[in-house]
C-alpha cells in the first residue's frame, strides 16, 4: 500500500489520500497535548469505539492536537486542533470529532465541506453518532448525555 501523504494540500495529495482511504487505510491516531487533554480525548475515543465509529475516525483523522485557540479541522494536516473546552464533555467531544472526520471525508471527496448545507450534513452525521452511542452504550450517564445533546440538536435550527 502506498504511503499516506504527510500533508493533504495539492490535488495529487488529495487523490492519493482518498484512494488509500477508499482501499481501507486507517491512521494510527495520535493525541498531542497535556496529560489532562490526552486523558479527556482518550475517553472520547473510547466512546467513539463504543458507538461503532472508530474505523471511520481513524480513516479520516491522523491526530488530535491540543491548542490554545479555536477548535478546527486542519484538512491539510489531517488533524483536529482542539482546545481544552472542546474536550471537557467526552460525549460532546466524541460527536465533535465525528463531525470533523465527516468534514475531512468530504474534503477528500472534493465536496464543499463548509458552509450552510455542508454544516447541516455534518451535523446529521454528529446526530447519527449520538444515536448510535446512545443505543450501544451500557452506561446510564452516557445514555442520558446523548439524549440531552440530541434534544439540544433537535431544538437547534441546524438539525432537521
Amino acid at each position: 500500500m502506498k504511503e499516506f501523504p504527510e500533508r493533504i494540500y495539492t490535488a495529487e495529495e488529495v487523490k492519493t489520500a482518498k484512494k488509500l482511504v477508499d482501499e481501507g487505510y486507517k491512521h494510527n491516531l495520535t493525541v498531542e497535548g497535556s496529560p489532562e487533554f490526552k486523558e479527556k480525548v482518550n475517553r472520547a475515543l473510547e466512546l467513539i469505539k463504543t458507538g461503532g465509529y472508530s474505523d471511520f475516525l481513524n480513516a479520516h483523522i491522523r491526530t488530535i492536537i491540543e491548542i490554545d485557540g479555536i477548535t478546527q479541522l486542519r484538512e491539510t494536516e489531517v488533524a483536529i486542533w482542539a482546545n481544552k473546552f472542546a474536550v471537557e464533555n467526552p460525549v460532546d467531544a466524541a460527536s465533535l470529532f465525528i463531525q470533523k472526520a465527516y468534514h475531512m471525508k468530504e474534503y477528500l471527496e472534493g465536496e464543499l465541506y463548509y458552509g450552510g448545507t455542508a454544516e447541516k450534513r455534518s451535523v446529521t452525521k454528529r446526530i447519527e453518532f449520538l444515536e448510535s452511542l446512545r443505543d450501544k452504550t451500557e452506561d446510564k450517564n452516557v445514555k442520558e448525555e446523548c439524549e440531552r445533546l440530541l434534544q439540544m440538536w433537535k431544538d437547534s435550527s441546524l438539525a432537521f
